[in-house]
C-alpha cells in the first residue's frame, strides 16, 4: 500500500495516508527523495523540498498557503508554518 499521495508534479508537499515514522524515505514524482525528519500522521503534509518563508505550498497543483517558516525537506507541513491561502485570492 502506497503511504503518501503526490498527484501533480509541481507540488512542494505529500500528503500521508497512513501514519509515517521519522527516516522514512518519500520518493516523488520527478524521481528524487527526501527522508522524514520526524513522525507524519495520516492526513498531514510533508515538505519535498526546501520551502522559504513567504513561499507558495503547492498540493494537487494548486496553491493552497504560503509558508510563515522556512520549512526543510522532510518536516511537517501544517498550521504552525503554513498560512492558508484558501478563498483569499487566486493564485494558480
Amino acid at each position: 500500500m502506497k503511504a503518501y499521495i503526490q498527484l501533480d508534479s509541481s507540488d512542494n508537499v505529500v500528503t500521508a495516508i497512513k501514519d509515517l515514522e521519522a527516516g522514512f524515505r518519500v520518493e516523488t514524482a520527478a524521481g528524487s527523495g527526501v527522508v522524514l525528519s520526524g513522525p507524519i500522521q495520516n492526513g498531514h503534509k510533508l515538505a519535498l523540498n526546501d520551502i522559504r518563508r513567504g513561499e507558495h505550498v503547492r498540493k494537487y497543483g494548486k496553491v493552497i498557503g504560503e509558508a510563515t517558516a522556512d520549512i526543510k525537506a522532510g518536516e511537517h507541513v501544517h498550521v504552525h508554518n503554513v498560512m492558508s491561502l484558501r478563498g483569499k485570492a487566486k493564485h494558480d
